[in-house]
């Protein structure tokens, strides 16, 4: 079993993060997955709102809010394809707080209240 593989973080927007790790954690529609090199491949859709660690081969732990997308899994690589994301150090603490905080009930603040709060689980990671 190999001991790293190629992982490849993209939202729309820009490429995030591109490089060798160890071991990645996702969350995923049908719950958390964690990949070590040599996992079998898989497809799968991400969570509308959640947080992504890439652990690199240089051992930095990196934290990700990622907000929709795919992820693909294969033996020696990971891409993760999202529709929104964020590394932890470049979220605004502040804007995510008053973000949650001002969230309503219905069906688009609360999915708002999600993606703030997910926002503060990967800062705080950092």
């Amino acid at each position: 079993m190999p001991a790293e593989m190629t992982v490849e973080l993209v939202s729309v927007e820009r490429r995030l993060w591109s490089g060798e790790a160890r071991f990645v954690l996702a969350r995923t529609t049908v719950g958390e997955v964690g990949i070590l090199p040599g996992h079998q491949p898989m497809l799968a859709q991400m969570e509308e709102a959640g947080v992504v660690r890439i652990d690199s081969t240089d051992g930095e732990k990196r934290t990700i809010a990622v907000h929709g997308g795919f992820l693909s899994v294969s033996a020696e690589r990971v891409s993760i394809l999202a529709e929104f994301a964020e590394q932890s150090d470049e979220i605004d603490v502040e804007r995510a707080r008053r973000a949650r905080d001002s969230a309503d009930d219905s069906e688009d603040g609360k999915a708002a209240k999600a993606r703030a709060e997910v926002r503060l689980r990967a800062a705080e990671a950092n």
